[in-house]
Formats: C-alpha cells, structure tokens, sequence
C-alpha cells in the first residue's frame, strides 16, 4: 500500500510517500503554506492522486509523555478538516522528535542551516511515515504469530 506522510508546519507541509509496498518512505516535497487551509488540503489531494496513495498519514506532535496536548489537538482537528477533502483515508500517527531527528540528519551532511529549513519538513515526514510503515508491518507479523 501506497501512502503519504504529513508533517504539518505553521509555514510549511513536509510531504513524503512510500513506495508502492508500503515498506519505504522518501522525502517527497514542501508545500507552502497558503492563506487557505482548504486550499493546502486540495494541494494534498492531487498529490495524493499523483502518487497513487492510499491512505494519508498526519504527524501528531504528542507530549514527551505521550499526552494530547495544544499541538497534537491542532493536528488531530486538521487531520479531521483534511479528511472531508482527501480522497483516501487519513490517519495521525506519533511523530516525537521526528523534526529533531531530521535536522541532526542533514547536520551530519553538513547541510548550512539555511538549506536545512528547506527540507527539513519532508524528511520530517518521510521519518514519521517510516515509523508508521515498521509500526504497521510489526502488528501484522504479531497477528499472524499469535
């Protein structure tokens, strides 16, 4: 299964999919955000069409406790106005320490700061939706060995 990851910003929309067997996730590309949230959701939505997904994945900014708070409400409403828009199914999914994952990444290269806050967002979500992808691919391998 195809699928998009989501990493919602103020600014910016970190875009990654996966392949085709839902086994890896590539940093795709960064929207910009628009004045329209309804917009940015049918920005989403052909790319989702493009690439063939079927189903979404949102980052959800949990506390370091794995509580809801501010962010993650924010992004669960989101992720609730997206779903009346795009036309596969949307999930949210943890992504602590996803973005800080990422920037330590492209500091390893050597990346200059200014590059980074361009690509930051997709491998952002190209990270949260590898978590998803292994999350999923364990609980089916549990299930069968149960």
């Amino acid at each position: 299964m195809r699928a998009l990851g989501i990493d919602l910003g103020s600014k910016r929309i970190g875009v990654a999919t996966s392949d085709r067997s839902g086994t890896i996730a590539t940093p795709l590309l960064v929207l910009e955000r628009t004045k329209s949230k309804l917009g940015d959701y049918k920005a989403i939505d052909e790319i989702v069409v493009e690439q063939e997904a079927q189903c979404v994945v949102v980052g959800l900014p949990l506390n370091m406790s794995g509580t809801v708070g501010p962010a993650a409400q924010g992004a669960i409403d989101e992720a609730k106005e997206m779903a009346s828009v795009i036309s596969v199914p949307v999930y949210t999914y943890d992504e602590r320490l996803t973005t800080v994952t990422a920037d330590n990444i492209l500091m390893a290269q050597k990346m200059r700061a200014q590059a980074r806050r361009r690509v930051v967002d997709k491998i952002a979500a190209a990270v949260m939706l590898q978590s998803w992808l292994d999350h999923r691919r364990n609980q089916s391998r549990d299930q069968v060995n149960e």
